[in-house]
């Protein structure tokens, strides 16, 4: 496909987004198809595809057995969920996915909230508002359970509240609407609420104000570049995705790396002091003895650098100067495709979860969701902003911030704690 490769335009996620259809007789960065596949306005996997579940009402885990008992209510409330669903509009291919948000309600939003308050009255109180902007706010429930229990616990503090929601997604950003309007209850916040329906990416305005930054399993799907390394010279590749006239993908790496990558390149090593996992043997003498074995590939596995990230920590740096940044995400995930930092590509069908190997899949049908490494992505946070950070896991957080007796079980088992063993808490201290 060379000839092809030559002849065929580059594009890139933002030309598309005004596209009705998938494109072909096109090449793009991989971070470009990712990001077309995830957010295309019109077949984008957050556009189109998924639905987030909601369990109805809150588990009531005190009364609760174990953690088997509570597992077996949850596969049982999905079944519910997606049966009113499927009465509606069957559909074998929905993309369903829950965050601990929606299982952990209103527990784990008022830990959040306690946070939030806390450090607030630390620092800003009452010479400033408590201004908290969300990114990628779902279903909106967590913003409902902030607010709720701030006007509950903190009149003095929901006062001068305000909440902004950041939300790429058209139908999310309706949604968020009109889950404030639903219930008597959330009508109560509504004077408190902004939703403003854009990506971060866009935004051009400085927030000169001290303000908490949300970014809640947001990390995952921002979209990466994919670099391979010559094993014996150890210089980079960037990979590219060719789309051909039938629609299928092929894959090729170029020496030449575009500004937005080489600069993560430089930014992390900086940061890091070299010091980073990537895909070549530590050795060189160990390289070059493997680049003379028969049937060696001439290039190594691939990595997955976060260029998406880095760029939002930009728009963090410039434009919200006095932020401070709450974010949770996955330090690991199974099932991921080969790689260093390399995601895990699934869709749905048929209400199961079928894995696959590539990112390069029909654009809008699968989650493209990649580990985030904390101790990479903390040094690059303090170098583009300047910021001091801390990390905990993500029951360390809770352990801190939670009421953990809430969401205990009668044998001692408590999920709010021993589920997402495998993500981390970031925030600016």
């Amino acid at each position: 496909m060379s000839e092809e490769y030559q002849k065929y335009p580059m594009v890139t996620a933002d030309q598309l987004r005004g596209r009705r259809e998938r494109p072909r007789r096109v090449k793009m960065l991989t971070r470009d198809f990712i990001e077309d596949s995830l957010y295309n306005p019109s077949y984008g996997y957050f556009s189109k595809q998924v639905v987030i579940f909601t369990p109805g009402e809150p588990f009531d885990f005190n009364k609760l057995e174990d953690e088997p008992e509570f597992h077996r209510l949850l596969g049982q409330r999905y079944t519910e969920f997606e049966d009113k669903l499927d009465l509606i509009a069957p559909n074998e291919t929905r993309q369903l996915w829950h965050t601990p948000t929606e299982l952990f309600r209103p527990y784990y939003g008022e830990a959040i909230a306690r946070y939030l308050v806390e450090n607030y009255k630390l620092s800003q109180y009452p010479y400033h508002d408590l201004i908290i902007y969300e990114m990628g706010a779902g279903n909106g429930t967590l913003m409902l359970n902030i607010l709720d229990y701030i006007r509950d616990a903190e009149p003095s503090v929901y006062d001068r509240t305000k909440f902004k929601i950041i939300e790429i997604s058209s139908n999310l950003a309706k949604l968020q609407a009109n889950q404030l309007l639903r219930t008597a209850d959330s009508r109560g916040h509504s004077s408190k609420v902004e939703i403003i329906n854009k990506s971060i990416f866009e935004w051009n305005q400085v927030v000169s104000s001290p303000c908490f930054f949300l970014a809640m399993e947001v990390f995952d799907n921002f979209a990466h570049d994919a670099i391979r390394y010559d094993p014996v010279t150890e210089e980079p590749l960037q990979g590219t995705v060719l789309i051909d006239n039938a629609g299928d993908f092929y894959e090729f790496f170029l020496p030449t790396i575009d500004p937005v990558a080489a600069r993560f390149l430089r930014v992390r090593h900086a940061a890091t002091g070299g010091h980073y996992p990537t895909p070549l043997p530590q050795s060189r003498l160990l390289r070059k003895l493997s680049a003379r074995m028969p049937f060696t590939p001439n290039l190594s596995d691939p990595e997955y650098i976060p260029t998406r990230l880095m760029q939002f920590f930009d728009i963090l740096g410039k434009y919200f100067p006095a932020h401070r940044l709450l974010t949770s995400d996955f330090h690991d995930l199974p099932d991921t495709i080969r790689g260093i930092n390399a995601p895990v590509v699934q869709t749905r069908y048929q209400r199961r979860t079928v894995p696959v190997t590539t990112p390069y899949v029909h654009q809008g049908y699968f989650d493209i969701l990649f580990p985030t490494d904390f101790n990479v992505t903390e040094l690059i946070y303090r170098a583009i902003t300047g910021k001091l950070t801390r990390v905990l896991t993500h029951e360390e957080f809770l352990r801190r911030w939670a009421y953990v007796e809430e969401t205990e079980t009668k044998n001692g088992e408590n999920p709010l704690l021993s589920w997402y063993k495998n993500a981390s808490v970031l925030t600016t201290v």
